[in-house]
């Protein structure tokens, strides 16, 4: 069974930098796969990534305005905590 995540419309928003509007236009245009639970609309997360890379603007403003915008918070600074490539291919050629 696979694991299948879903936000709502102010969470995609939010998420993806772009208006509630917009991520309801999505819907309405059969652009994103979504589910309905007690009335309110459940989007399918892995679509609105691929949504989102179709338009060069939408792709900018995930990056601008959205989640991208914290990536660079992200990234580990102390490489004594980062993984090491070496170890990581030596133990996949282990299993």
């Amino acid at each position: 069974m696979e694991n299948v995540i879903r936000v709502s419309i102010s969470e995609a928003g939010r998420l993806f930098g772009v208006s509630t509007k917009t991520i309801r236009q999505a819907i309405k245009n059969e652009e994103l796969r979504y589910i309905v639970v007690k009335g309110r609309y459940k989007i399918n997360f892995a679509s609105l990534v691929t949504w989102s890379q179709r338009s060069t603007r939408r792709a900018n403003l995930l990056r601008q305005d959205g989640i991208g915008q914290y990536v660079d918070n992200w990234k580990i600074s102390n490489k004594k905590f980062s993984p090491s490539f070496e170890l990581i291919k030596n133990k996949k050629t282990a299993d």
